[in-house]
Order: C-alpha cells, then sequence, then structure tokens
C-alpha cells in the first residue's frame, strides 16, 4: 500500500465534546506510522486527501473547523452504522 503524505487522528465523544477534535496529525514515515498502529488496533481508516488537507492546518487538541463539519459528519455517521451492525451481529449493544 501507498505511504500517506500525511495522517490526521481525530477523537470524538458525543457525551463531552461539542465537535470532533484533532489529537495526532504527521506527515511522511510519522503518517505511515499513524496508519499502521490504527489498522493495528482495528480502528477504521479513512483516505481523503481533501480532508486531511483541510485538517493538516488544525492545532492538535483542537476542535475540527467548521468547513470540515459535513464530511467528518458522514465519515461518523458510516462508523456508527458499522459499529451497530458488528454488534447486531454479535448480540450485544454498540458502545456509543
Amino acid at each position: 500500500m501507498e505511504e500517506p503524505d500525511f495522517a490526521i487522528v481525530l477523537r470524538y465523544d458525543p457525551a463531552g465534546d461539542e465537535a470532533p477534535r484533532v489529537t495526532a496529525k504527521g506527515r511522511g514515515a510519522i503518517a505511515a506510522q499513524i496508519v499502521a498502529v490504527a489498522r493495528d488496533h482495528g480502528v477504521a481508516v479513512r483516505h481523503d486527501r481533501s480532508l486531511a488537507q483541510l485538517l493538516a492546518s488544525v492545532e492538535i487538541d483542537s476542535p475540527i473547523p467548521l468547513a470540515a463539519f459535513a464530511a467528518v459528519a458522514e465519515i461518523l455517521a458510516l462508523l456508527y452504522r458499522v459499529d451497530q451492525q458488528l454488534a447486531r451481529r454479535h448480540g450485544h449493544a454498540a458502545q456509543p
């Protein structure tokens, strides 16, 4: 697989966060390491160069900009649906 130019890590806790936050980011080898660690831990990885470029300027532990809300909301909705499907398959409730 091609090494990413850069990677952005987002965190969102609907119980406590008003908006998703950038929690880590990196370029080149650091980006590749971020992606590898995410995959090793079963974290979903989305390749979206335009969104990553937009989020690259966001400071660590800062909320995403308004311009990124629609794209990030789409990703979170997809992840929520996948979590719900997996939970149903395994017979338990998904974590929020």
